[in-house]
């Protein structure tokens, strides 16, 4: 007669069902990692408030205007460029893209209205008509 152990081994059994929890939970979270992280390739500026700021996150070109002892200074994506280079540089995206670009607009709150419109008649003369001003949300 075979006498049974009571402290028999038995095989290790990987389960399934928490191994797929653990993949659904990282998976979830990475997804809300990437939508989350906002793709900024402006300056840090100190934008306008606004009540209903309207944020576009398809564009692919990004044009600032940040003031330095009352002189205007504009960039391209982060690098500093004269009005002149601008319009050159956004004709040249405008002649190799498919359509006409969107181009965001981040313009510090210090920026008179004529240095603006300096660099939205350049934006304009390049042949871009798709401009996004930007703002952030007004704070109560």
């Amino acid at each position: 007669m075979k006498i049974r152990r009571r402290n028999a081994t038995r095989p290790a059994r990987i389960e399934m069902v928490p191994l797929i929890d653990i993949v659904f939970l990282l998976l979830v979270f990475f997804i809300y990692a990437m939508l989350s992280m906002a793709v900024h390739r402006g300056m840090n500026l100190d934008l306008p408030d606004s009540v209903n700021p309207s944020r576009s996150t398809e564009a692919s070109l990004s044009v600032s205007v940040d003031v330095k002892d009352g002189v205007a200074q504009t960039y391209f994506d982060m690098d500093p460029i004269s009005l002149e280079e601008l319009e050159k540089k956004l004709n040249r995206q405008v002649l190799i893209a498919d359509e006409n670009p969107e181009v965001l607009l981040f313009a510090d709150q210090e920026v008179s209205y004529q240095q603006l419109y300096e660099v939205l008649d350049r934006i304009s003369a390049a042949g871009i008509s798709s401009i996004s001003l930007q703002a952030e949300q007004k704070r109560e």
